[in-house]
């Protein structure tokens, strides 16, 4: 069966997919990442979030609103990270309501094994592809990524119709 409805754009769909996919089977095992604390891919990335917007103030909904998971997800990413002691957790005088969360120490020096160790084994020639590669494309390349998530995004969130039970009917095997 010819797959038309993608034209030309087949091979670009397939690649996405395949990411997807290598990306969905590695986004929870945990590993060490090139460091004595073993995490998983989400952990790791809600611990970057968190490095990388810690002059914000934010509380823990508003983070996991920003990076595009529930606040479940985030919760028990920000719970692991704790119990490992790469996180400390605050709330502000007055209100035990609101959870804040701080990088500790631990946490900043294991991000920084990890990021010298990811660059290496899974950026380096990445970087090097992109920096052939102008300005404009990585925008446009940029933009189809950002749209094909704020896609997955919302589909995601969508109502979905209920399920039904249907009887089989006689034995089929």
């Amino acid at each position: 069966m010819k797959l038309e409805w993608m034209g030309n754009h087949r091979t670009l769909v397939e690649k996405i997919i395949k990411f997807g996919n290598a990306y969905s089977n590695a986004y929870k095992l945990q590993r060490s990442y090139g460091t004595d604390i073993m995490f998983s891919a989400s952990q790791i990335q809600t611990l970057e979030y968190i490095l990388e917007a810690e002059d914000k103030d934010e509380k823990m909904s508003e983070m996991a609103a920003r990076l595009g998971v529930s606040r479940s997800a985030f919760s028990k990413n920000v719970k692991h990270l704790t119990e490992k002691g790469l996180l400390d957790k605050y709330h502000l005088s007055g209100n035990r309501k609101d959870i804040y969360v701080k990088p500790s120490a631990k946490g900043r020096e294991v991000y920084e094994a990890y990021t010298g160790f990811v660059r290496q084994v899974f950026f380096h020639e990445i970087f090097r592809y992109a920096d052939g590669i102008s300005e404009g494309d990585k925008e446009r390349f940029i933009s189809i990524m950002d749209r094909l998530a704020d896609s997955l995004l919302w589909y995601s969130e969508k109502e979905q119709e209920p399920r039904k039970l249907i009887k089989i009917d006689g034995d089929a095997g």
